[in-house]
């Protein structure tokens, strides 16, 4: 009946390596789930900004409304939110181009 602590041994059966099966699997789910989608994401806002050119109407993150008027530098916009109001706007605070389509009749 007693137990020798050979065969106690020999009962888990992965050794070191299966003891990080379980840490690797759930650093691989959470990349899918978590990391890479977040990545696409910053992939096609840095595309949007980039491709910003006078004329396009924006929202920024801050909920203003407006249409661009220059591009003055490489991380800079120059935003006419009313008629004869321009702000001067950083690209990336850029949440969303509206389309024509999309664009709310003034």
């Amino acid at each position: 009946m007693f137990v020798t602590p050979a065969f106690a041994q020999e009962a888990g059966g992965f050794g070191a390596l299966g003891s990080f099966v379980p840490l690797i699997l759930i650093f691989v789910i959470m990349y899918f789930l978590l990391i890479r989608p977040q990545q696409k994401k910053v992939k096609d806002h840095r595309k949007m900004v980039e491709a910003l050119r006078r004329g396009d109407r924006v929202v920024t993150q801050g909920g203003l409304m407006g249409k661009v008027t220059k591009v003055k530098e490489e991380n800079e916009v120059e935003v006419e939110i009313a008629q004869g109001v321009t702000v001067r706007v950083v690209r990336s605070t850029i949440a969303q181009v509206l389309t024509k389509a999309d664009a709310p009749k003034e």
